[in-house]
């Protein structure tokens, strides 16, 4: 059940839906206080008395998305190099101070947002503030480090790509569905690129987009506002912003068929990976494909898994899930098939799931449960610091501001059958998709 008794994140009525008064989340009880600093420095800060406790992200609003031919991978690779000292830290020292404190740090790095953060106790939020104020200003970029998280970055690639079938065939998926767009190429890069890389790229991509006007901070727990926003200026005020950056072009042209792709390889199995082309995070019909996935694909009652796993068995697994992403995204479609199975009869079973989504009823029982799981999801995110302050970061990132993360739960309950059903007849359309099928020869690989 979810819970409702967290500071800051207070429960009221919200709109009447057919399960009538529901509660959501209250923006005017979210005591989120906002400053933005000479430099450029968004800082989103929530105090959160309780547990002596503080998650600090660091969302730099940079990813593959930024990246051009020659230097893709380049976003990723910095996630690496940014623990590998600064001007007062040397190698190593950021995670070794900060355990010794008793905190954890990670970072991701997605097509849109390259995320750092910390976990610490309260009383070691100055060392923190230290440490991430000094990699800003001044990370060490030297060919020792390029050299060393290069070989990092491409033995990652070899893991999750080159060497897992999954990653092979989104890999593909992405090149094929996007033409023109930066979506194009996959976030860890291509290896002749980051082959290619060098210092003098780094540094120049260093100074444009991690500069502190192309980063958000947001810090939830136990802090005291007044003292925190002092101790970030004192240590961050004295960053030069970063100079204008340019834009991402919109060149994507309209899709007017079906692409449709077969890798071979080693295999056990056939499989079938799809990417309808739909919309960006902000878009009024993002809300309605959130719940088109989630009627098709989430639990154990989603009708995929009903269908084409149990009923019909020509899927071993079968999942579908829509990226929230800043521009145009694509709704993927992914089927795990028996040894034996027809990828055409597959292919055929989801389209009929699909044409019944978009012409037949779709039973306010099966909405609701739809709603209610996208509900639970949600507010369990916000169970803990980190997830607080995640949640708030990527709305702020993907949706322009903290604020959209409350309008969520109130978006959900707005869509109607009628909504869901055209969002499937709008975007899951053969003439807007591409398909990557997987081909199975020699002796399977083994997955790790």
């Amino acid at each position: 059940m979810p819970c409702f008794s967290d500071p800051g994140f207070s429960a009221h009525p919200g709109a009447p839906g057919r399960s009538g008064s529901r509660r959501g989340l209250d923006p005017s009880r979210l005591l989120v206080v906002e400053h933005t600093l000479a430099n450029g420095l968004n800082v989103r800060l929530l105090p959160e008395p309780g547990l002596p406790t503080i998650t600090y992200y660091t969302f730099f609003k940079v990813g593959s998305r930024n990246e051009r031919p020659g230097i893709t991978g380049i976003s990723h690779l910095f996630e690496h190099m940014m623990f590998n000292g600064s001007a007062r830290f040397g190698p190593k020292e950021f995670d070794r101070l900060l355990e010794a404190r008793g905190g954890t740090s990670n970072a991701y790095t997605s097509s849109d947002v390259t995320a750092y953060y910390e976990d610490f106790d309260r009383d070691a939020l100055e060392l923190v503030v230290d440490l991430e104020s000094d990699r800003m200003r001044a990370l060490t970029i030297d060919d020792e480090c390029l050299k060393r998280e290069r070989e990092v970055v491409k033995e990652e690639r070899r893991y999750r790509v080159d060497n897992d079938l999954g990653g092979m065939m989104d890999e593909l998926l992405d090149a094929t569905a996007f033409v023109a767009h930066s979506y194009h190429w996959p976030v860890v890069g291509w290896m002749g690129d980051l082959d290619a890389i060098t210092k003098a790229q780094c540094i120049e991509y260093f100074r444009a987009y991690y500069a502190p006007n192309n980063a958000v901070m947001v810090l939830v727990g136990d802090l005291e506002p007044e003292p925190t926003l002092r101790l970030i200026e004192e240590h961050y005020h004295s960053i030069p912003a970063g100079p204008p950056l340019p834009g991402v072009v919109q060149a994507e042209p309209e899709q007017h068929g079906e692409r449709y792709v077969k890798i071979r390889h080693a295999a056990q199995a056939p499989a079938l990976a799809l990417a309808y082309k739909a919309v960006e995070a902000r878009h009024a019909d993002a809300a309605a494909l959130d719940l088109v996935q989630t009627v098709l694909s989430i639990g154990e009652g989603a009708r995929l898994s009903r269908v084409l796993v149990r009923k019909k068995e020509v899927a071993t697994s079968a999942l579908a899930y829509f990226d929230w992403r800043i521009d145009p995204s694509t709704f993927k479609v992914s089927l795990e098939l028996p040894p034996e199975g027809d990828p055409a009869r597959a292919l055929q079973a989801l389209d009929e799931e699909v044409v019944k989504l978009q012409t037949g009823p779709l039973p306010a029982a099966e909405l609701e449960r739809a709603k209610n799981l996208l509900r639970g999801q949600t507010l369990r995110a916000l169970a803990t610091h980190n997830g607080k302050a995640h949640a708030l970061g990527e709305h702020e990132v993907l949706h322009g501001s903290w604020r959209a993360l409350f309008q969520t739960l109130e978006r959900y309950e707005q869509v109607t059958a009628d909504d869901v059903r055209a969002a499937a007849r709008r975007y899951l359309v053969p003439e807007r998709r591409s398909v990557v099928e997987l081909v199975p020869v020699g002796e399977a690989v083994s997955e790790r």
